[in-house]
């Protein structure tokens, strides 16, 4: 037990310490459990195949999809509408919000269904993050206190109640401790998260070099000089190759992109296809071309081509009034920067290769303060000229491989990264809404994790994300490893005897003081414990003892019951004792102390008001 005791306090210096990252202070602890044989191999890996471990995994790809679709922005948008201008309705709608579904889903599901949301809202607001992220981890356990299903160890005093043959609770018997939790936590968090989260962490918003696609769009005038012309059954396009129409020399034009849907008919499947506008490309009918140039000449090839002008009518993915703008889903735009000693120098720039070579089109050239729009293949290259690429995006970024002719501003693939396929937006709403309904009804057959898994894998198979790389890459792992390496460690202290040794010796010892300090003593051990154990774990120890404590000197254990589920599930002072506080820690670039400093006096705060409000809901 003393070996035990001694890896947990050396792990919790290492944490507050903060110089080693957490995950490795917490493999770290996880080898000395191995080593001293307190634990076998199976026990110690136990933790990588827990349930709580693998539903973080799968949430962290679920809210990637949210997040790549542009359905977080859009919520984020909305919820942003209601709060306007002000930070404190900011504040106030997120804890609301976060706390009305933890009620309702689990705290695990809560957060990482409002966790892109959230993080899009602080930056459309011009919020830090940091400040709103940790108060939406802790108010989805405030409101997982409001129902019998909020939260596991609400359950589990349930079923210590009902075990005894005492009334069992019912479906909102948990709601008015619920709403003093929530007040409590909204009444400590707005001090406490202006004076410790308000500054920018020192590795926040790196700036990146290069222009965003929307700056890149309007500094060419892109959209300016951009038509779409959609090919009709009857049109003369049909069947024809772009070399074929030779559009460029009769009308001066170029066609940057062909848009074409799927013949599938299901929303769940891929409805909109880039394909860059190769001389070989054949059109069907349905085919949407952009086309770069002046309206006059786009006006007179539509009209010789049977071609319909979409500008100002439909798009093709919504068939709804829309402007036309360029989308980047597979196709995107970049500049490269010619170096003074590029072997492309004076030379046209239909003879460098870019379409041969990377697939690419040059869209314009910056030269100096000047904008090369027009005849551009026919254009000699200068020392310093800023080409405007267009391509797939894998095809950008094989540019920095192109030796030492050029540079390529800005990281393509990152920008390829924030674009949202914001088409699917509704795709990845309905697979939520389903996740959601499927761990919130006790009558659909079918367990939380394996709720979050199907709803994963729907984010890849409908593309909400762009492929199983995407996916991978929006998984946290260092807060997945965190977790699962520090879940033994409950198994270590109750398997050594720590943990029922110290809840024994302080409940014990307060017996004699009467049911306020007894229940006193119940909620700040079970608190202590939390800290180190998991909330469900610490509730399975603690409920038989508070129960069978209050019977012994005659009152009720309702409220000795309630003070065991609340302890446990508002820790707030470590980022391993709840899913929720592991799950914002790597996207709020929190450090364990930012837990200490914020959770450790609302975690006292809580206790103390509930020690005296518990009796007041439920007498002894």
């Amino acid at each position: 037990m003393l070996t035990t005791v001694i890896i947990l306090v050396v792990t919790v210096a290492l944490f507050v310490w903060g110089k080693l990252r957490s995950d490795v202070v917490a493999l770290c602890a996880l080898v000395a459990l191995l080593v001293t044989h307190i634990l076998t191999p199976e026990e110690a890996l136990s933790g990588f195949s827990n349930s709580v471990v693998i539903m973080m995994a799968g949430l962290f790809v679920v809210g990637g999809g949210i997040v790549q679709t542009g359905l977080a922005k859009m919520l984020g948008s909305n919820l942003l509408k209601l709060a306007g201008r002000s930070q404190l309705k900011l504040f106030l709608l997120i804890m609301l919000a976060t706390a009305g579904i933890g009620a309702f889903v689990s705290n695990t599901g809560t957060v990482a269904l409002m966790l892109p949301i959230v993080a899009s809202m602080a930056a459309s607001a011009g919020s830090s993050p940091r400040r709103l992220l940790m108060p939406m981890a802790f108010a989805s356990s405030m409101g997982g206190m409001m129902t019998l299903i909020g939260t596991p160890p609400n359950l589990v005093i349930q079923n210590a109640l009902t075990s005894e043959g005492f009334e069992p609770l019912t479906f909102f018997s948990f709601l008015p401790v619920g709403m003093v939790c929530l007040a409590v936590g909204i009444i400590a968090l707005l001090p406490l998260t202006k004076w410790f989260l308000s500054g920018k962490h020192e590795h926040e918003e790196e700036t990146s070099a290069g222009k965003s696609l929307g700056q890149l769009v309007k500094e060419y005038g892109l959209s300016d000089n951009l038509f779409r012309l959609r090919i009709p059954s009857g049109s003369t396009t049909v069947g024809q190759t772009i070399s074929g129409l030779d559009v460029y020399r009769r009308y001066g034009l170029n066609v940057l992109e062909v848009r074409r849907g799927t013949t599938s008919q299901h929303r769940f499947l891929k409805t909109v296809t880039q394909e860059l506008a190769s001389p070989d490309t054949i059109l069907n009918v349905g085919d949407v071309l952009y086309v770069s140039g002046n309206a006059v000449p786009v006006t007179q090839f539509a009209r010789e081509c049977s071609l319909e002008m979409m500008d100002g009518h439909t798009t093709e993915e919504t068939a709804e009034p829309s402007t036309r703008k360029l989308d980047f889903y597979d196709i995107g735009i970049a500049e490269i920067v010619v170096t003074p000693n590029s072997g492309i120098i004076n030379q046209p720039v239909k003879d460098v290769g870019f379409r041969d070579n990377y697939n690419l089109n040059v869209l314009g050239i910056r030269r100096k303060k000047e904008y090369i729009l027009h005849d551009i293949g026919r254009t000699l290259i200068h020392n310093g000229d800023v080409l405007l690429v267009q391509g797939r995006w894998h095809d950008i970024a094989r540019l920095d491989r192109g030796g030492t002719d050029w540079v390529v501003l800005g990281r393509p693939l990152e920008e390829a990264a924030k674009v949202t396929l914001d088409y699917k937006a509704p795709v990845a709403a309905a697979i939520m809404v389903a996740m959601v309904v499927m761990m919130v009804f006790d009558f659909i057959p079918v367990a939380p994790v394996t709720a979050v898994i199907i709803a994963g894998i729907l984010m890849v198979l409908t593309g909400c994300l762009r492929n199983v790389e995407a996916a991978y890459k929006t998984i946290n792992w260092e807060t997945i490893v965190l977790f699962a390496a520090m879940l033994p460690m409950s198994l270590a202290l109750e398997k050594t005897g720590a943990s029922e040794y110290l809840s024994n010796t302080l409940v014990s010892n307060l017996g004699t003081y009467g049911p306020i300090a007894l229940m006193a003593g119940v909620y700040f051990t079970t608190s202590l414990m939390t800290m180190f154990i998991s909330n469900t774990v610490t509730a399975v120890l603690m409920a038989p003892i508070a129960l069978h404590s209050a019977i012994q000197i005659g009152v009720s254990p309702v409220p000795f019951l309630f003070a065991v589920t609340v302890a446990a599930s508002m820790c707030f002072a470590s980022p391993f004792s709840t899913p929720p506080n592991a799950l914002v820690m790597r996207a709020g670039q929190y450090t364990f102390m930012d837990y200490v400093k914020v959770g450790l006096p609302l975690q006292v705060a809580m206790g103390v008001v509930m020690v005296f409000v518990l009796p007041l809901i439920f007498p002894f």
